[in-house]
């Protein structure tokens, strides 16, 4: 572990991005057809390891449904327009033509209407009709209010995402989550984050989650950095997380936490790295955002864009370069890595000689 003297009062260690490193080939190739890209986390088994993010810029129940339908899992925001309007389109279109600070002020706006339980179990009943496995999403502020709604509508998968999630939350104002005992009494599978230290993943593991998330999301539309100088190098924290679950698989007696790599997943080089860095999965948005059926209009936006005190996010214009299906499977008319993403991750397994996911973990990669 390398650290660095900033100053005499302070040491950092030294971190690395998915663009400080690269995949290193192997004396062994393979046919990219031989490769299987199939990722199952407790009874759920998808065709691909990439989760659709919970933003309403990425994720509608049709989006959801046509994303499972295509081998993914899309996790529908349970706090995002879907469950505080009955028909959200209109405010959707608006927001696609908002411009300069304008857009945080209006997204603030729009986004103070209460979620209403009803449209929870209307929006999850909709993607459960769809036959597809069956995510939704809450902050951990917002879980214990809305949790039940959401077990009771029949979620496969209960997502609990955050810009920061941590297993032990201290506060004087409310009483807080306690997740050992909220995943205890659930009877579905909980993801958990993001995470970004090897501690802190390891406290989340021993709540009982089937999965972590890795990271801060919303990489692209995301200020918080900026606004709160937090950020997470995100080569460096998969390893350290991967890291946790090695141990604690030892400290649990063989129980499995999947790693799920959720933030700076731009391009589909970023998706074979997270994985070569130690992930079993990877959480998607703004690639996702790119496709001509994503409710963003070529607008991407997170939670954070919209927070009534504090903004942490943008919403921010990146274009519209396919269908859903053209941007997981193909063919890309580009060559910048925003199509094809499962074509990629294929080629990049095959070229260093892996055909599965959890080998392709084992993979060299070398610091630029």
């Amino acid at each position: 572990m390398q650290e660095i003297e900033i100053g005499r009062a302070k040491r950092g260690r030294r971190a690395y991005s998915f663009d400080d490193i690269a995949i290193v080939p192997s004396r062994r190739t393979r046919d990219p057809e031989e490769v299987s890209v199939a990722w199952q986390i407790d009874a759920y088994r998808f065709e691909v390891p990439i989760l659709a993010a919970p933003m309403d810029s990425v994720m509608s129940p049709e989006t959801a449904a046509a994303f499972g339908k295509l081998g993914g899992l899309g996790v529908l925001d349970l706090e995002g327009l879907w469950t505080r309007y009955e028909d959200p389109t209109e405010l959707l279109a608006e927001v696609a033509g908002l411009h300069g600070t304008a857009a945080t002020r209006r997204l603030q706006e729009i986004y103070a209407e209460p979620i209403k339980s009803q449209l929870v179990t209307s929006r999850l009943k909709q993607m459960r009709e769809a036959g597809v496995t069956v995510a939704g999403s809450l902050s951990p502020q917002r879980t214990k209010e809305h949790a039940k709604a959401v077990v009771d509508a029949g979620v496969d998968l209960f997502v609990i995402r955050g810009t920061t999630v941590s297993a032990e939350h201290v506060s004087g104002q409310a009483e807080p989550l306690n997740l050992k005992e909220f995943i205890y009494e659930l009877d579905v599978p909980v993801i958990v984050g993001g995470c970004a230290t090897y501690q802190a993943a390891l406290h989340l593991m021993r709540t009982g989650a089937a999965g972590v998330l890795v990271g801060f999301g919303g990489g692209a539309a995301h200020t918080t950095r900026t606004v709160l100088g937090v950020a997470v190098p995100m080569a460096s924290a998969v390893a350290d997380v991967a890291a946790a679950r090695r141990d604690y698989l030892d400290e649990s007696g063989g129980r499995y936490v999947h790693v799920i790599a959720d933030g700076s997943i731009g391009r589909s080089g970023d998706v074979a790295k997270a994985i070569a860095c130690g992930a079993d999965a990877v959480m998607v948005g703004s690639p996702l955002a790119r496709a001509q059926e994503a409710p963003g209009q070529g607008f991407h936006w997170g939670a954070e864009a919209w927070h009534s005190k504090l903004p942490r996010g943008e919403r921010v214009e990146i274009g519209v370069v396919g269908t859903l299906e053209e941007i997981l499977f193909g063919p890309s008319g580009m060559a910048d890595g925003t199509m094809n993403l499962v074509g990629a991750l294929r080629r990049s397994m095959a070229t260093t000689g892996y055909t599965e996911l959890k080998e392709f973990q084992r993979v060299e990669v070398i610091v630029q």
